[in-house]
């Protein structure tokens, strides 16, 4: 009992809420586990949107972190499972959908992961030319989360046919592509299409998208995944697309561009990767104080449980160690969130 009450009284100390001055938007900033923030971004607005974003933080040098990415099995790449599944199965404090995957949309159990993984180590999926060609470029970057737990983006290799091999002079760990890089060396960088003006784009236009109709202006839920400029730490960032209200809160959704800029303009990602969104986003944790894991975002998929993924992440932390200065650390960081806070943006 007395275990249980310390750990409830870190968790209540290490939280932190911003009202907005119009009395809607809230913000909640917590430390869980060691060396992991959650920010919880309630009904804010983003030009002119109302979203709900939550963002992890992750210290990849802080103890007890680790990460593991959905290992091979079945025919295809992976054997599906939902994101709250893998979190349970690999007791977890946090989950996160990974890979964009086919078949889909497919009652099949097992999938092709799109794009370059590996799972403890081992390549599972290759980089490639994805039929998706519309949304996801060719050979996209990954992140690589090295053993020691040192990040960096990682190239196809082409002069291997494999697909199997990076340019960069790295451990494999857990590695992960999206359907393109989104932040590149701080900047924001949305694939084009094809096109007389564009030759060398990166994207296929076909009879829905094009440079006039981007599949990544559409406003979606969103999963990206980015790392600091120092590659020191790992910004995991989910918004929704809910529009009931019985559901949870209420969000409008984003473009991937709108994405990367709050990325970039709140969190310090210098290198960042679209993921696997719509009905796919969703963001997993185990409670520090019960230990029950629960999905905290308002995935726009209803299966109950959540939609089975080709492939998630799990990140692995420690708890908040006990020391009683602690909660006035996290009061002075709640004080620097609040003056962090932005006004709406244009």
């Amino acid at each position: 009992m007395e275990r249980r009450t310390g750990s409830l009284v870190r968790w209540l100390a290490a939280t932190f809420v911003a009202l907005s001055a119009q009395g809607e938007a809230a913000t909640t900033v917590t430390t869980p586990y060691l060396g992991i923030t959650y920010t919880e971004r309630i009904g804010e607005n983003v030009a002119g949107r109302n979203v709900s974003m939550r963002i992890l933080e992750i210290d990849l040098d802080a103890p007890g972190i680790g990460f593991a990415l959905t290992p091979a099995g079945g025919t295809r790449d992976t054997v599906r499972q939902s994101t709250l599944g893998f979190l349970n199965a690999t007791d977890a404090q946090f989950a996160v959908n990974s890979h964009f995957f086919l078949p889909f949309p497919s009652s099949d159990t097992d999938a092709n992961l799109v794009g370059f993984a590996a799972s403890n180590g081992t390549v599972i999926s290759s980089f490639e030319a994805p039929i998706q060609n519309y949304a996801l470029v060719t050979n996209s970057p990954a992140i690589n989360i090295a053993p020691d737990n040192s990040g960096s983006v990682v190239h196809a290799d082409t002069s291997f046919a494999d697909g199997r091999h990076v340019v960069e002079n790295v451990t494999l760990g857990t590695a992960f592509a999206g359907s393109a890089q989104i932040v590149t060396n701080g900047t924001v960088t949305i694939p084009q299409y094809q096109d007389a003006s564009h030759p060398d784009a990166l994207l296929t236009v076909n009879q829905t998208y094009s440079n006039a109709n981007s599949w990544y202006n559409l406003f979606n839920a969103r999963t990206a995944i980015g790392l600091t400029q120092d590659n020191s730490t790992l910004v995991i960032f989910t918004v929704d697309r809910n529009t009931n209200a019985a559901r949870g809160p209420l969000s409008d959704g984003l473009s991937v561009g709108q994405v990367a800029q709050i990325m970039i303009d709140d969190y310090g990602v210098w290198n960042g990767l679209n993921m696997d969104g719509g009905g796919s986003t969703t963001l997993a944790m185990r409670d520090p104080v019960s230990g029950i894991g629960g999905i905290v975002n308002v995935p726009n998929d209803t299966t109950p449980g959540g939609r089975l993924e080709g492939s998630n992440i799990a990140i692995f932390a420690a708890p908040v160690p006990e020391p009683e200065t602690y909660a006035l650390m996290v009061i002075g960081l709640g004080m620097v969130v609040m003056f962090r806070r932005r006004s709406p943006r244009s």
